[in-house]
């Protein structure tokens, strides 16, 4: 999916059936070398937040290597259909009870068998409220769930046999299970969860090399793992996942062969990269979203003076101008809240005006706002200054101050860690940035994990019970197209309250050494790694 400069060329799957981004280094590299011709592809990456447990994985650094490291019942491919991992066969006869069986074979990097109740114990455990995992909502869809009481076993997962297992769900369960939350867990992870999360046994096509192979701040050292019988194949020897201070460091790296693989180009390096890397640049299109979240319990965005304000910081804003100045046309302004590469993404909803540059309206909105409780001071907006955000937060800041005529400035953080942790103890204080990568390609994943009341990526606080009802109707909906229509009307209660503030989808930016080849990037904007080949 190439593009040009100033168009994106997107491709809306229609495969019916997403983590918070980010960016911390060090020359030191893990247990697996990386050296050429070692086989062993190094790749940019950000300290994960938490320990590498499926369950707990909300962010991209630590998705990368959780992907890596396990193969659940299915896995998306490179345009986000869905295949066939350890599941064998996903049935049903009435899209409410799910049969899963799964292959014999599949084994965990320790050699002991994956077998039904290592799904069965790895969801129960993930959905127990008391066990405090990230994603934990991703369990909603099954009978016997609670949000609020601590269930040590939902009703709705039985085991058959060894192999075999049945979900009562809702009809859209199947669509999601490519997720890394659904992965199961091995028998030792139940001991102490917190020290498994440190050193993990997974499925996948890959193992940590050795028991010292994550070295925080540092590197994440994996090598193939040779008792994956599955569906897919490894073309190299390895992943060095490289651990980062700045994307800028990581670009020079790339440029002079010491990295092989860089998943996104800094900002400030839009206007050079495609030149300097020629046919080893990659620019296409991906399920990124970038928005402003503002926190329901903000002072002066509450209530109907915060409703003004948020149109009013949408409306202030050039997307266009940005996106052509700093981003040299890979991006492009959103119209929802989802992506033009995954099934119900839409470009004509009622309200989507919000997000069209008006600096007049915008003005006048925040006088309206002004006249029910009048803001002083600098209106501060936040990102993390370890990765490729500054420029562009820079120039939010600089647009609401001259179309709105207050005083505005970036707020930034040393690491994306640091400017996480304040988000979800909801202390940051102003607007932020945020992001989101389509975990399943599905316009559901981008509203239920950011929106419904309580989800944990739900930074900004957001509660509305007309929304939260509609997404619960959509996902048992089994009619496809009532389903997106129950979606849409979703988003069109989002534009009218604005938690986040749509900015644009952004496009997939990366390139790679001259000592690899074979690399493509997926649906997902994430390599492809086990088809790079090296040496």
């Amino acid at each position: 999916m190439k593009r040009s400069k100033k168009a994106l060329g997107f491709i809306a799957l229609a495969a019916a059936s997403a983590l918070v981004l980010s960016g911390c280094s060090s020359s030191g590299e893990g247990s697996g070398g990386g050296a050429a011709g070692s086989g062993i592809i190094t790749v940019n990456n950000t300290e994960p937040q938490k320990g590498l447990v499926p369950a707990d994985t909300t962010e991209v650094g630590g998705g990368k290597v959780v992907d890596a490291l396990w193969e659940g019942l299915v896995y998306y491919d490179a345009d986000g259909v869905t295949q066939m991992g350890v599941a064998e066969s996903i049935e049903s006869d009435d899209q409410v009870t799910w049969t899963v069986k799964l292959r014999d074979d599949a084994v965990f990097s320790d050699g002991t068998p994956v077998l039904a109740k290592n799904f069965v114990d790895a969801w129960n455990y993930a959905a127990n409220v008391d066990n405090a995992m990230g994603n934990q909502y991703f369990f909603s869809v099954i009978e016997g769930f609670s949000e609020t009481e601590p269930v040590e076993a939902m009703s709705g997962l039985k085991i058959v046999d060894d192999h075999t297992f049945t979900v009562a769900a809702t009809p859209d369960f199947p669509d999601r299970l490519g997720y890394s939350a659904y992965y199961p867990l091995p028998d030792v992870a139940f001991e102490d969860m917190e020290a498994f999360g440190q050193n993990p046994i997974g499925n996948g096509l890959y193992k940590l090399d050795g028991e010292d192979a994550w070295k925080h701040n540092e590197s994440i050292a994996l090598v193939k793992n040779d008792t994956y019988v599955g569906p897919r194949e490894v073309a190299n020897e390895g992943i060095d996942f490289k651990i980062y201070a700045s994307l800028d460091a990581a670009y020079t790296d790339l440029l002079a062969n010491n990295l092989d693989v860089l998943d996104q180009i800094p900002d400030t390096s839009f206007s050079v990269f495609q030149e300097e890397l020629g046919d080893r640049a990659i620019n296409q299109a991906g399920a990124l979203t970038t928005t402003l979240t503002i926190s329901e319990n903000l002072e002066h965005f509450t209530g109907e003076e915060g409703k003004l304000r948020r149109a009013a910081l949408s409306m202030a804003l050039d997307r266009d101008e940005i996106i052509d100045v700093i981003f040299e046309g890979t991006n492009i302004p959103a119209t929802d809240f989802t992506s033009p590469v995954v099934d119900g993404y839409a470009d004509d909803l009622a309200g989507a005006e919000v997000l069209e540059f008006n600096a007049d309206e915008a003005k006048k909105l925040w006088a309206e706002a002004d006249a029910i409780s009048p803001f002083t001071g600098t209106l501060e907006v936040a990102t993390n200054s370890d990765g490729p955000h500054q420029v562009w937060i820079e120039a939010v800041a600089n647009q609401w101050a001259n179309n709105l005529g207050i005083t505005a400035a970036p707020k930034l953080y040393p690491t994306f860690q640091a400017f996480l942790d304040d988000r979800e103890a909801d202390v940051v204080g102003g607007p932020f940035r945020a992001g989101w990568q389509g975990d399943y390609p599905g316009a559901y994943n981008y509203m239920q994990p950011l929106y419904y009341t309580g989800s944990s990526s739900n930074h900004g606080f957001y509660s509305n019970e007309a929304f939260d009802t509609l997404l619960d109707e959509a996902s048992r909906e089994s009619d496809h197209d009532a389903r997106i229509a129950k979606l849409n009307e979703a988003q069109e209660i989002l534009l009218a309250d604005l938690p986040s503030i749509p900015l644009w989808y952004q496009g997939t930016t990366g390139g790679h050494s001259e000592s690899v080849d074979n690399v493509a990037f997926g649906w997902n904007s994430v390599p492809i790694f086990n088809e790079i080949t090296k040496g």
